[in-house]
């Protein structure tokens, strides 16, 4: 009572109170680490001192143009540096920066566009054509459109719209940030893939932003001046916020245009990369990489893996190779990653399949969140004991704001009082997370539940398989069964009898594969498998 009574004269003042934002870590860097490289591109380095004077003419420039704060600047851009510029100017001059996915279709470009209104597109070279074909196809306003060419990439600009360093020379380098005034405010839209419909649009605020990038170094046991290499594209939950964390440590950001298993050798060894994040098949690449692309490096590479449940063969694999993996887990809700298969050290003695398969979990909340669960239809917490299934709810300040311009949609993923994520998962005795699959991809075959993850994680420990996916396919006795579809590696070979036999050994009956189609499997920009396609090549009659 006595505090009660007391809290007169104790409330926020500019002395004691500064909404947070992630813009903050790089005007600290520019004093601390102005000299210190900050971005590494091919030949191309710019200190942190050079980086805070382009986001701060690009803010300038985008104010000059017209940018009101909370109107919105879009990119199409792949992990170049005026990407990562953006990611702080568009903010720095308070506007929501909209990050687009470049293999997104010209009509899906359109959509993001006009519901999103962006005043400006800041596009590459190379998809400058879907960025005006997709402007041609809007019902609004059209945004001002700057073109970034890639001399280090060699993708020449086409000279049709203004260039990207001529809008820089617009803008004031002393420019003075327009920082939030409330940390709840819009930092950045990012939409959702749109698989089953339009895409939503997913809103962070600068506080939940800010917290993530002080969240993650402390999961990834980071030190000063980590050396990052960007891959996870900047267009999905922003690049899993490591260019926005990267200046807490004055780190550099090596940004990576397109992943390859060279380009990450490459990386490692040249640059001295130190920690990225990448999906399983960013995994898959490096391990099944011809000898002559390998580089051999003496110093300890930290990884996050994300995006799919990776295969505890996937992981086993690459920790051979002199790679510490931990697994996270997250959507463009979350922000990205918001649980971590963080290592218990009595844990320490696990060796081989059971090594593998623990670290395949999902695991416990990063430190900014709150514990996750897994949950009944009713909204109750099921019981922690690895077998009963439920649908997992997070909650914490990397949960979004909400989807824009969809109060319908928001409702529905909030009602639990947890954002309801769409996997189903267990939860071990120990509080860590298991993703079973997918709601939508679970297997009801002869009215048992079948998990594809479980049966692709089987399939991807024979030695052929280089990808794998298992979807339902409808069957007249059992109403559906499991079908994979399995990339095999370079110049291997495996018939679909002694694959499906091969599972046979190790499923039961019920989750044995009954087709099996081999081929390239259709991927996203950020790895995933789409399984959706995999659906609709059943439904043409592809098996």
């Amino acid at each position: 009572m006595g505090w009660m009574q007391d809290e007169a004269g104790l409330g926020k003042c500019a002395a004691n109170y500064v909404p947070l934002t992630p813009l903050s870590h790089l005007l600290r860097a520019a004093e601390v680490f102005a000299d210190q490289e900050a971005l590494v591109y091919g030949s191309l380095r710019r200190s942190y001192g050079e980086y805070h004077e382009r986001v701060s003419r690009l803010a300038s420039a985008l104010v000059g143009a017209g940018v009101a704060p909370g109107e919105v600047v879009a990119t199409l851009l792949p992990n170049v540096p005026a990407q990562c510029e953006a990611h702080f100017a568009i903010p720095a001059c308070g506007a929501v920066l909209n990050t687009i996915n470049i293999r997104l279709d010209v009509a899906t470009v359109a959509y993001i566009l006009d519901h999103g209104g962006a005043k400006v597109l800041i596009a590459d070279s190379q998809f400058l054509l879907l960025a005006m074909e997709a402007i041609e196809a809007m019902e609004g306003p059209a945004p001002l459109v700057i073109e970034v060419p890639d001399e280090q990439a060699g993708v020449p600009g086409l000279g049709e719209q203004m260039d990207y360093e001529d809008f820089l020379a617009t803008g004031d380098p002393g420019f003075d940030w327009i920082l939030p005034q409330d940390e709840w405010e819009s930092l950045s839209l990012n939409y959702t893939s749109g698989t089953t419909g339009k895409p939503k649009g997913v809103v962070y605020s600068h506080r939940g932003a800010y917290l993530l990038t002080m969240g993650t170094p402390i999961s990834w046991r980071m030190t000063l001046f980590p050396v990052i290499l960007q891959i996870p594209p900047l267009f999905h939950c922003n690049g899993w916020h490591h260019v926005w964390m990267a200046p807490v440590f004055g780190g550099r950001i090596v940004c990576c245009r397109n992943v390859t298993a060279k380009a990450v050798f490459d990386a490692i060894a040249d640059e001295g990369v130190t920690h990225f994040g990448g999906a399983p098949i960013v995994l898959n690449m490096l391990i099944n990489a011809p000898e002559e692309e390998r580089r051999a490096t003496d110093h300890l590479v930290r990884v996050f893996t994300a995006g799919a449940p990776p295969p505890a063969a996937t992981l086993e694999r690459i920790e051979a190779m002199g790679f510490e993996v931990t697994h996270v887990y997250g959507l463009t809700e979350t922000y990205g990653h918001v649980t971590e298969c963080l290592w218990q050290q009595d844990w320490e003695g696990i060796e081989g399949d059971e090594r593998a398969a623990r670290k395949a979990r999902q695991g416990v909340a990063f430190p900014m969140m709150e514990p996750c669960v897994v949950l009944d239809g009713n909204g109750t917490p099921v019981p922690r004991d690895g077998a009963t299934q439920g649908e997992i709810g997070l909650r914490g300040n990397a949960v979004m704001k909400g989807y824009y311009r969809n109060p319908e949609a928001t409702a529905e993923a909030f009602a639990p009082g947890y954002f309801l994520s769409g996997d189903i998962a267990v939860q071990h005795p120990d509080g860590y997370l298991q993703i079973a699959d997918r709601a939508k991809d679970i297997i009801i075959s002869g009215g048992e539940n079948v998990s594809s993850v479980e049966v692709e994680g089987v399939l991807m420990h024979h030695p052929a398989v280089l990808l794998c996916a298992v979807v339902a396919k409808p069957d007249d006795k059992w109403g559906e069964v499991p079908c994979a579809f399995v990339e095999l590696k370079n110049s291997a070979s495996v018939g679909e009898d002694e694959l499906i036999a091969f599972a046979r050994e190790r499923l039961a009956g019920f989750k044995t594969p009954k087709a099996v189609v081999f081929g390239e499997l259709p991927k996203t920009s950020t790895g995933k498998i789409q399984k959706f396609e995999l659906r609709r090549r059943i439904e043409l009659g592809a098996s």
